[in-house]
């Protein structure tokens, strides 16, 4: 090696050694002849000094150092002088008065982005420039805590039987939820690869080849539109089980989430998690992710408002909806245009609007309160444990659309009132999902999480009679109101599984299309099993406090999709389009694609 040391090694007891540090030129301070050269490495910090007896071509190259270039320095390991003494860096009890000094690679004097947390270039510049900004102590500490996190993780499941294998990364393209990234093959005219969305139909295969403990830290590839949560590659934690049931799925994934925080940052997350079905966090929270970090929990007053004098109460009642509320505590004082921007937020997600009551001697005041009884009033105050100075907030409308509006009234006020914690985890279960959607579009059923999830034994019978009341052994783990990862007990029964591709509208020739391989398994002894997969960039970003994925990838995309730091997507030289037999869209010609 070219050092002896590293720059966070050295201490008090190499006092008197000579020691040979290589890294980056943080920075260089000149305090007339005596140069001051703070090194940095992956593992700290190491002041060295050039003093005005050191030797020629030291001092001189001492001189020219620009910050950022790359020092191989020789020295001997001295105590600082009293009142020189660093606490902020862990070898800040001596320097290293250098001896000799080499530049192994030279920076450009002006750097495009600074290498500090405190003077951030905005995010493009940043990206364009990641090898430079990578070296940044925060996002090397977030490599570090990721690096961390995989090998608890892997360690964790090898001491539990589990096998690491890796599945395909070219595979059969089989359009569902996101779009496929697609390959064109050179040797088969007009045929594509397709790049895995997860590796669920292989995981399953590995089932029905005995492996009955199977994981992979596995790159996912969706073509879906960038958000601070979303990248067009990430990696999951993927692991399916043979032999099990949803407690035995449960058990495993509590134990990796365990690993994982203690690697990162040493904090104890012990299940059992908390486990709520589907309906009971929807009816509480409005939100099958809901963040429980905070209270606030929605009741349905429906009941108590169903024979007000209030026209929209009745109405709604009167169709089949349903009236919710929350108690905001001490919001009574939110004024018309606080209130009115919770009215926007329920707007978005379908709500005509809210209805805001202030609570004052345990009775309601605002605009609809005169159409409330007494009782009625005093009903609801005690049904939402609402005490004076609360402010009460209620929607009234379709019963998904009165649950999920309100359910994000209430998100925005946890954070707004600051009522979530820093350094809170709240983690659980939630269970027992609709295992079809309505597509209203398309007029026909969908897959809620997707065709291989079992429905629950008891409603079996009614598998085609009544799709909507059917629930499936489905499963989502949520943090701190962030989906975390799902999976589900799996069909391993063929007629069952193309009795629910009947429901979604799949034919038997379609479903061989698409499946054939996986079916066809089933009909060589399948046994039962069931999976999970874990989001680990969103898990790492979690544990972190972080709210963007970047932070957590050494090379993310941008909000638009595009690798700047390698301009990619790139343009293709136009002999390999005629190689891969496509031709380029109208309007564009080979090698002049834009973006």
């Amino acid at each position: 090696m070219l050092r002896t040391h590293t720059c966070g090694e050295l201490r008090a007891s190499h006092v008197g050694q000579t020691a040979t540090l290589c890294g980056w030129a943080h920075s260089v301070r000149d305090h007339g002849g005596l140069v001051f050269i703070t090194l940095r490495d992956r593992y700290g910090f190491t002041q060295a000094v050039v003093e005005p007896g050191a030797s020629q071509s030291a001092a001189d190259c001492a001189r020219g150092i620009h910050r950022e270039s790359v020092l191989r320095i020789v020295g001997t390991v001295s105590s600082r002088p009293v009142g020189t003494r660093n606490n902020a860096i862990a070898t800040g009890d001596v320097e290293l008065v250098a001896s000799d000094i080499q530049v192994l690679g030279d920076a450009a004097p002006i750097l495009p982005v600074e290498v500090s947390d405190d003077k951030l270039a905005n995010e493009e510049a940043r990206l364009r420039y990641r090898y430079i900004d990578l070296r940044r102590h925060s996002l090397q500490a977030n490599m570090h805590a990721r690096h961390r996190a995989a090998l608890a993780v892997r360690n964790w499941l090898a001491e539990r039987d589990f096998i690491e294998i890796q599945t395909p990364l070219f595979v059969r393209s089989t359009p569902e939820g996101a779009r496929d990234f697609v390959v064109p093959s050179r040797n088969f005219p007009g045929m594509f690869y397709a790049l895995p969305q997860s590796p669920q139909l292989y995981k399953q295969l590995l089932m029905i080849a005995g492996f009955d403990r199977y994981f992979q830290l596995a790159p996912c590839f969706r073509d879906e539109d960038q958000r601070a949560d979303r990248q067009l590659v990430h990696t999951q934690i993927d692991l399916e089980m043979s032999f099990c049931d949803e407690d035995d799925v449960f058990t495993v994934i509590e134990g990796i989430i365990s690993a994982a925080f203690r690697a990162v940052n040493g904090v104890e997350v012990n299940g059992p998690f908390l486990r709520l079905s589907y309906d009971e966090a929807m009816e509480r929270f409005g939100s099958d992710k809901p963040d429980l970090r905070f209270g606030m929990e929605m009741r349905d007053l429906t009941d108590l408002v169903s024979r007000s004098e209030f026209g929209i109460f009745r109405d709604v009642c009167a169709s089949g909806g349903r009236v919710r509320g929350i108690a905001a505590s001490g919001c009574a004082h939110f004024s018309r245009k606080e209130t009115d921007e919770l009215a926007e937020i329920a707007k978005i997600y379908r709500a005509k609007g809210i209805m805001p009551l202030k609570v004052e001697e345990g009775r309601l005041k605002g605009s609809i309160a005169k159409y409330l009884s007494d009782d009625a009033q005093r009903a609801i105050v005690r049904m939402l444990d609402a005490e004076d100075g609360d402010l009460i907030i209620m929607v009234a409308d379709d019963p998904e659309v009165s649950a999920v509006a309100l359910g994000q009234v209430r998100r925005f006020l946890g954070r707004k009132l600051g009522l979530i914690r820093e350094g809170d985890y709240k983690l659980l279960w939630v269970t027992e999902f609709p295992l079809f959607e309505w597509n209203p579009d398309e007029n026909r059923w969908e897959a809620k999480h997707h065709i291989f999830t079992q429905p629950r034994e008891q409603d079996l019978p009614i598998l085609e009679s009544d799709p909507a009341a059917v629930k499936g052994r489905l499963y989502d783990l949520v943090l701190n109101g962030v989906e975390m990862g799902s999976g589900s007990i799996r069909i391993s029964n063929p007629d069952l599984q193309k009795r629910v591709m009947n429901i979604i509208g799949t034919t038997s020739e379609e479903a061989e299309r698409k499946f054939g391989f996986l079916l066809h398994a089933y009909e060589y002894g399948g046994p039962v099993h069931g999976g999970f997969a874990i989001g680990f960039d969103r898990l790492i970003a979690v544990i972190l406090g972080l709210e963007n994925l970047r932070d957590v990838i050494a090379f993310p995309q941008n909000a638009a999709g595009v690798s700047l730091v390698d301009d990619c997507p790139s343009e293709i030289d136009p002999k390999q389009w005629k190689e891969l037999h496509i031709r380029p869209a109208e309007g564009v010609a080979p090698g002049r694609g834009s973006r």
